[in-house]
């Protein structure tokens, strides 16, 4: 089990760390601070490359500490806000990932939930530490907070779309 659980925190918490590293650099085919600033202005978000560095440091940091085994329930919280931002984003397009669906941001939040349920594992920084076993109810906590936060994050640096306006 052990074995198991750590291979799905290196494969999660790397791609989420992945993803935010290409928010702000030109590394791992990401377009720079520019490129992320612009990503997130086309989405319809306010704060510019504030915005951009937040969620790209708050990916990078949840990854890590996801892939790491430390301080598991937090970085399952991290993983989760960021990730509910995005699947607030594709929301409007449908499940399915081919069709720019939310379907790739709601199978890592399940994953960090479930990573907070069962604990990183003996191979991990939390069990080096001691810090293991983590209470059940700190995935509640994290899957609440998680949610909560990338709702919140979205309902106040998201600007609500223009109305079309008709053609004379």
């Amino acid at each position: 089990m052990d074995t198991g659980i750590l291979v799905l925190r290196l494969l999660v918490g790397l791609l989420v760390a992945g993803h935010g590293v290409q928010k702000i650099s030109s590394h791992l085919g990401g377009k720079g601070l520019r490129g992320g600033t612009e990503e997130f202005r086309a989405d319809g978000f306010r704060g510019g490359a504030l915005t951009a560095l937040a969620a790209g440091g708050g990916q990078i940091g949840s990854g890590l500490l996801l892939a790491t085994g430390l301080l598991t329930p937090l970085a399952a919280t991290g993983a989760i806000g960021v990730m509910t931002v995005a699947l607030t984003v594709k929301r409007s397009h449908g499940l399915w990932v081919q069709n720019d669906g939310y379907e790739y941001p709601l199978v890592l939040i399940g994953t960090a939930a479930a990573l907070a349920a069962t604990g990183p594992g003996a191979w991990s920084l939390d069990a080096a530490f001691g810090l293991t076993p983590y209470p059940l109810w700190w995935a509640a906590l994290a899957l609440v907070v998680g949610l909560g936060s990338g709702l919140l994050v979205r309902l106040v640096l998201h600007r609500p779309a223009a109305p079309a306006v008709a053609e004379r």
